[in-house]
């Protein structure tokens, strides 16, 4: 159906009459002692015939007016009523972009990865699959950065992901302050069910809050956070003398992710492959939300522009027909 944002605007149809009627009886009075007779005033024949041949300017322009008033009212064709679900959770991601994540330890589609293209990869699925949350975005290495405000808007989340970068954030690892960072963003949505779900490879190594404290604080304001470390247990190395085994998450805190998954109601997450990491997501899955009241909308469409466009052509041929001496 077609919907009128500003129908009163046509309130304004009858405002050319007026400005005719006005400035006629203005000229009148002026040019009254001045007015003679000119030799058209007495032709003989069909006159009648010719004036009707004049008037058809008179009908374009009165035929550009009225599509002028109908673009002004701001006509948009409104669409069927659309349901959109709303969970009521505000889930915020938190993702560790400091210098460890280059290593690759991580395989996807038989190729050889680092760990922050393998996040990027699930993460950026699970975050396809959260229809009707809101989700924002924290990229930390050594200090913490919003990336993007909790939203509906999973397509951006997801695009502003995939742009992030190692070391963007710097080399080292503020945990905590990464933390702090969504308690604060998180603590205006008190009628929601609050996570935080923090991926990081190392151990808190910069910022100014202790992981541990920063999670006593989310504890208080009911955030609950999952905690996942990523990195594989041992890699095999080639040097001078042949491969050699190594563990490339010795650098890796268990410890302190998980006890502030515990301080929180959270879990800790341990994935050491593209597989583990895919079904933690999976997981992460299933957390039950805040029923809320479902949300309608109707799609708009304006269509303003097409009334305007044959308003604006039809006021053009009669500017140029005027500049011809046709009219």
């Amino acid at each position: 159906m077609i919907h009128f944002d500003w129908p009163w605007m046509l309130l304004c149809l009858p405002l050319p009459i007026l400005v005719r009627r006005f400035m006629q009886t203005a000229v009148n009075a002026r040019e009254a002692a001045l007015r003679v007779p000119f030799l058209e005033d007495f032709e003989l024949g069909d006159s009648s015939a010719r004036r009707q041949f004049k008037r058809w300017p008179i009908w374009l322009a009165v035929l550009a007016w009225l599509l002028l008033i109908f673009a002004s009212m701001r006509p948009q064709w409104l669409g069927e009523m659309i349901e959109i679900p709303v969970s009521g959770r505000d889930l915020m991601l938190a993702v560790d972009l400091s210098g460890s994540m280059e290593e690759k330890d991580f395989v996807l589609e038989g190729e050889r990865v680092n760990r922050l293209v393998a996040t990027k990869y699930v993460a950026g699925n699970f975050i396809e699959r959260r229809v009707g949350d809101r989700i924002g975005l924290i990229l930390f290495g050594e200090n913490a950065y919003l990336q993007t405000p909790l939203t509906l808007d999973r397509v951006t989340v997801k695009t502003l992901l995939y742009e992030s970068a190692i070391g963007l954030a710097g080399t080292s690892t503020a945990i905590g302050d990464a933390i702090g960072l969504a308690v604060k963003r998180l603590r205006k949505h008190e009628d929601s069910n609050r996570v935080l779900i923090l991926l990081t490879d190392g151990a808190n190594t910069s910022g100014v809050v202790e992981p541990v404290e920063a999670a006593e604080l989310a504890a208080s304001e009911g955030l609950k956070i999952y905690t996942i470390g990523v990195g594989a247990d041992e890699m095999l190395v080639r040097s001078f003398f042949g491969n050699r085994k190594v563990n490339p998450s010795a650098d890796l805190d268990e410890e302190t992710l998980t006890a502030i998954a515990e301080k929180t109601g959270g879990l800790y997450f341990r994935a050491r492959d593209t597989e583990e990491l895919e079904k933690i997501y999976q997981v992460l899955d299933k957390l039950e939300p805040i029923e809320r009241d479902t949300k309608r909308f109707r799609p708009r469409q304006a269509l303003y522009f097409w009334p305007l466009a044959f308003a604006l052509t039809l006021a053009c041929l009669l500017l140029a027909f005027k500049h011809s001496g046709r009219i």
